[in-house]
């Protein structure tokens, strides 16, 4: 990606102002340009969004779209994988390039080649071990999955995913967050010690030669602070305070916490679960603010609030004022490039991700 940033000239520009010359670049290239938002991106940003969704919904639309230019309004791990499941003529933006995703750090290509050759070393051969990326990682380690006969999954589709791998193996490696990971085992019944949790910091994962053999997962130690700020100590002050409340939590919380929600499940499963919900409702939600604030917006006859304030402060870094300037210099700045020596591998398990 070639890493922009804002000119003066965009800072402290009126919100009116903005706004009227974003609508008008929209009108002007028509069905040349598309803009995707995520959930988690702030009120006035989403509202130019001609599509909105989660990782997979946008993955999925991005890899449909035919216009020329498509400005993802997100943080870069989807920026990427847009660019990937593009066509080569199509131009990927991405407003903000300091925009990343602390979790997709905790996981990178070394790291998991070298934990691949631990596994290798201990079990004689990983020929049954299938790899799975959350999509919430770079490039290198959906490669890595590509490369190794795996695929990339969402919050949506990780239990299909896991499903899938299984078909194909007696094993999963799953990275980089471990809370997901675990909390879609042991809905497969895969518990205790049938799921390890691989600490990259430590020699063989922090796993003794016989832990490895009898794991039918392995979780890389990664999570996202997002959704592992919520405890269950919220949950149950929410019951005392109202034991009429519903809780419904992101699969990316601890273990302790999705016992005791009512319900969890992805960004698009809450959406739903709150659109369910009867008239006079009083929902509490796990996940990060801005989704919950566009919710309560939404349902005017139930009262939907954050289980606790918790914000993406990537996902809060994308603008008006850099999507203007995006549009303003449209197909110069902030373009999405990746690597050629990942692309390939990478969108081979981005592809088994959507066909899964």
């Amino acid at each position: 990606m070639n890493e922009c940033w804002l000119p003066d000239e965009y800072i402290g520009l009126e919100t009116d102002r903005l706004v009227e010359r974003i609508r008008s670049h929209k009108r002007r290239l028509g069905d040349d340009l598309v803009i995707l938002g995520h959930h988690y991106q702030r009120q006035e940003v989403i509202e130019h969004a001609d599509f909105r969704g989660d990782s997979y919904g946008l993955s999925k639309t991005a890899a449909e779209q035919e216009a020329r230019y498509i400005v993802f309004c997100g943080v870069e791990f989807m920026a990427d994988s847009a660019r990937i499941l593009a066509r080569p003529e199509q131009v990927v933006i991405h407003p903000d390039t300091s925009a990343g995703c602390p979790m997709a750090d905790m996981a990178d290509s070394t790291g998991v080649e070298r934990a691949w050759a631990d596994l290798e070393d201990v079990l004689g051969a990983t020929d049954d071990v299938i790899p799975l990326t959350y999509i919430n990682s770079d490039v290198g380690t959906k490669a890595f999955c590509g490369r190794h006969g795996g695929a990339v999954c969402t919050s949506t589709n990780a239990p299909r995913a896991f499903d899938w791998a299984y078909s194909r193996g007696g094993r999963v490696f799953f990275f980089p967050d471990e809370h997901l990971g675990r909390n879609t085992a042991w809905n497969k019944g895969i518990r205790g010690e049938q799921a390890v949790l691989y600490d990259p910091a430590l020699p063989l994962g922090g796993l003794s030669p016989e832990r490895i053999r009898a794991a039918r997962v392995f979780l890389w130690k990664g999570h996202c602070h997002v959704h592992t700020h919520f405890t269950e100590e919220m949950v149950k002050l929410a019951r005392e305070q109202d034991p009429e409340v519903r809780v419904v939590v992101h699969p990316e919380c601890r273990r302790e916490v999705v016992d005791a929600a009512d319900a969890d499940g992805s960004t698009s499963f809450i959406i739903d679960y709150c659109a369910r919900a009867p008239a006079g409702s009083r929902i509490l939600v796990g996940t990060e603010l801005n989704l919950c604030r566009r919710l309560n917006l939404e349902h005017a006859d139930r009262s939907i609030e954050a289980l606790d304030r918790s914000i993406c402060p990537n996902m809060w870094k994308v603008s008006l004022n850099d999507l203007l300037w995006s549009l303003d210099r449209l197909g110069e700045v902030n373009v999405v490039r990746v690597d050629p020596g990942f692309r390939e591998e990478a969108g081979l398990a981005l592809e088994r991700m959507l066909s899964i």
